[in-house]
């Protein structure tokens, strides 16, 4: 028999579902979709961004006015689920398959300093037919995993909340971070489900996935044995002003003999073309506090800035970013320490 999740409440209300229907497997088509989300963030609309129905070679993002109008207002945002789908903002979202549709996944982000809790309002699958609903404590994409495991407070196996073992019993589910995601496979058509995404203020952002191409962020680690990474999912120019780390000055590009090795907290700057950091190419350790500006141009894909804590010091880092162009990459002479990646832009 099939799964099911009465509503929590009978004023909620379940939509029928719309856009395309074809099966997007590929790991290639999730990288695009996150490409196109972080393009059109880039244009200063980050929080009311909206997957519109497309071609499975077209697709594209309406930044949305009315949208915009409807949320200041107070108004719950609803609307369907693609197969493939992203979403920034808040709202109640429900899929209903049209056909079997077997590799499916939503990823949903947020600002640096807030967290996301996804709750079932309605669920209707056949959990012995094969179909499911998990949500990942992160994002998976091309089979890396951000965070990493060796930052997330949480084993591998704990991220994953699976419907179909946990059922009723646990109807939310909030991230670690800034980021989450679904997966599910649903073979009948006219099955599907109803979640209801909310954000709430994270004091201490930890790991982050940046929505734009330039920002300015400051991380700190009150005390804390922890390890925090901030992803941007760009090649950029990276500028550190301000680092406190306890202990006094060095900035050490990455070689076998010189390095932070033996200190309890530092700071470094990783680059490479997947999602997670613990597989990036680690480019420079920052191992004592300096107040000034520390810049590094790192054409790769993507850029994470990683502080590791003993949780002796409150350790804290700021820094700023912006999108590397064309022009900046032909000239490299200004006040970087080195450039990375080149070859691959």
């Amino acid at each position: 028999m099939p799964r099911r999740l009465l509503p929590a409440g009978s004023e909620q209300q379940v939509l029928s579902a719309h856009g395309g229907a074809a099966t997007m497997s590929s790991a290639f088509q999730l990288q695009c979709h996150l490409v196109l989300i972080l393009l059109a963030a880039s244009k200063g609309d980050t929080r009311y961004i909206e997957v519109r129905d497309a071609g499975e070679d077209e697709p594209f993002l309406l930044l949305s006015e009315d949208l915009k109008r409807e949320l200041s207002a107070g108004h719950i945002y609803r609307r369907s689920l693609r197969c493939i789908d992203m979403l920034s903002i808040e709202g109640q979202f429900t899929f209903t398959a049209d056909q079997p549709q077997l590799h499916c996944a939503t990823f949903f982000i947020g600002e640096p300093e807030e967290l996301l809790t996804i709750e079932y309002d309605f669920v209707n699958i056949d959990c012995q037919g094969g179909d499911f609903l998990k949500v990942f404590d992160g994002w998976i994409l091309k089979g890396e995993k951000f965070p990493s495991s060796l930052d997330h407070p949480l084993p591998t196996s704990q991220r994953y909340t699976d419907f179909c073992e946990s059922g009723a019993v646990q109807r939310s589910i909030r991230s670690s971070q800034n980021v989450a995601m679904i997966f599910f496979r649903i073979h009948q058509p006219g099955n599907g489900f109803t979640i209801t995404v909310k954000k709430s203020a994270n004091l201490f952002p930890c790991n982050v996935i940046s929505q734009t191409p330039s920002g300015r962020f400051t991380m700190i680690i009150p005390h804390q044995h922890r390890n925090c990474s901030f992803s941007i999912i760009y090649p950029v120019v990276i500028k550190i002003s301000d680092l406190i780390l306890g202990h006094l000055n060095g900035l050490f590009l990455k070689n076998p003999s010189v390095g932070c090795a033996g200190v309890g907290d530092f700071v470094e700057l990783l680059g490479g073309t997947g999602l997670d950091p613990s597989k990036m190419f680690p480019l420079a350790d920052l191992c004592h506090s300096f107040r000034g500006s520390a810049q590094m141009k790192i054409g790769c894909d993507n850029t994470v800035l990683r502080m590791v804590s003993s949780g002796k010091h409150i350790n804290r880092v700021t820094f700023e970013y912006y999108q590397l162009d064309l022009q900046e990459i032909e000239n490299r002479k200004e006040n970087s320490i080195e450039e990375f990646c080149f070859p691959a832009i």
